[in-house]
């Protein structure tokens, strides 16, 4: 049975909840293998709507295990006010599992996150300030704390100890703020350990056997291609790998058991944060985009930048993740348009250009080459075939296809669980 990635192809918030949920239902394990809760996903089941940081998707699905790996942070905080919200709802949280080698984000972590933004000014990045950066900065310095650390308090205590020696120094000299004491971080981070217990697991050896038992499991990324660490739009990037290679070293499941790579696309483009963005509006139209497609940051609150399909971002987003396929969501926030303008390609320096620029100097100075599309004014929500859609959306449709570079193999036509449309199976 196939693992499978499912992925943003863009910049993020493309809808990645509701495909992971729409899958849920056929899938035994779904994974989420970076980021933190920096991401958000908005899942509508009937008309109830939900709001997921930091849990996959799948726990709304009976029967399926979410499990949260070894490439995640996890604020604890964060992570049991969201599981108390869902309990209160009667979402069953039970089969959690949570990688013992997942990262801890700490208290100071939140702090540094918060000061060096804003020391930054104009030049700041746009993070949540969540403390997602310097948790992974950690990592890589080898002294973060681990899941896996709150069961070894001497352990512990050395980690905080290495970690809160530079970090002291930079807090009290440089941004003129207090000290962290050792030992207030300590007891905060064990008071989580009786907590955390119930779900710790080695969840590298529980996937790997259950592909060996020919389950179904389903990887899901945060945030989106654009934003990857490596392939991002650097230095306005996440700080981890949301591409289909970060799937691998975040739950420590081979490349060679991956089967398909499903990236999400939105019919339009959106962007939080600060950082380039060609097909931006910020006209009319970019506020009926906002206004209509509800672009509002599920775990910031903060109003999305909107523009047009971006077609370059599309195939980029192809190439570097090996997409099998698209899965469009939000097509129907397009009706009502009676031009639709999709980016084919880049005007830079006068010259056209069809991939997306090496050079980061080159991208923030890309303007959109244009190709006007015939819109529609039928509403959409209510098709459950492509056949059902009016025939300038079914063009649209298989324009961004040949664009993209990938089938689409999905279509989303308004917010519920059951307004998609499957075009080709992805299981």
């Amino acid at each position: 049975m196939p693992a499978l990635v499912l992925l943003g192809a863009q910049w993020g918030d493309e809808g990645k909840g509701k495909a992971t949920d729409l899958l849920g239902g056929s899938v035994d394990y779904v994974v989420r293998y970076q980021g933190g809760n920096n991401a958000g996903h908005t899942v509508v089941v009937g008309d109830q709507k939900y709001a997921l940081h930091l849990l996959p998707s799948g726990i709304l699905s009976p029967g399926c295990t979410p499990v949260i790996g070894n490439g995640v942070v996890v604020d604890p905080s964060v992570l049991f006010s969201e599981l108390s919200g869902l309990n209160e709802r009667g979402v069953d949280t039970s089969k959690l599992l949570i990688s013992g080698n997942a990262h801890i984000i700490t208290p100071y972590n939140v702090t540094v996150d918060k000061v060096t933004e804003r020391f930054l000014g104009k030049r700041k990045i746009g993070t949540t300030g969540r403390g997602i950066g310097p948790t992974y900065a950690d990592k890589i310095n080898r002294v973060g704390i681990r899941v896996q650390d709150l069961y070894d308090e001497s352990i512990l205590t050395q980690k905080v100890e290495a970690a809160l020696d530079a970090k002291n120094q930079m807090l009290t000299k440089l941004y003129n703020r207090r000290a962290i004491a050792v030992e207030q971080v300590v007891e905060e981070l064990l008071g989580y350990a009786d907590k955390l217990a119930p779900y710790v697991a080695d969840t590298v050896l529980v996937l790997n056997q259950a592909l060996e038992q020919d389950k179904v499991v389903l990887f899901e990324g945060g945030q989106g291609t654009l934003l990857d660490i490596d392939h991002g739009t650097y230095p306005f990037v996440t700080s981890s790998n949301p591409t289909a290679g970060g799937a691998c070293t975040g739950s420590g499941v081979g490349p060679t058991k991956i089967s398909r790579v499903i990236g999400i696309l939105k019919a339009y483009t959106t962007r939080v944060g600060a950082g380039p963005f060609p097909t931006e509006l910020f006209d009319e139209d970019g506020e009926a985009l906002r206004r209509i497609g509800g672009e509002r940051g599920v775990t910031t609150g903060r109003d999305r930048r909107c523009g047009w399909f971006d077609a370059v971002i599309a195939r980029y987003a192809t190439r570097v993740n090996g997409l099998t396929d698209f899965f469009l969501t939000k097509l129907d926030v397009l009706t009502g348009w009676e031009q639709i303008p999709v980016c084919v390609a880049y005007e830079i320096d006068g010259r056209r250009v069809e991939e997306l620029p090496y050079s980061q100097s080159d991208f923030h100075h890309a303007k959109p080459v244009y190709e006007m599309l015939p819109g529609w004014s039928e509403d959409i929500t209510g098709a459950k075939s492509f056949a059902d859609l009016p025939k300038n959306a079914q063009a649209y449709v298989k324009a961004l296809e040949e664009m993209s570079g990938a089938p689409i193999s999905a279509i989303g036509v308004g917010p519920g669980r059951d307004e998609t449309i499957e075009i080709n199976s992805f299981l």
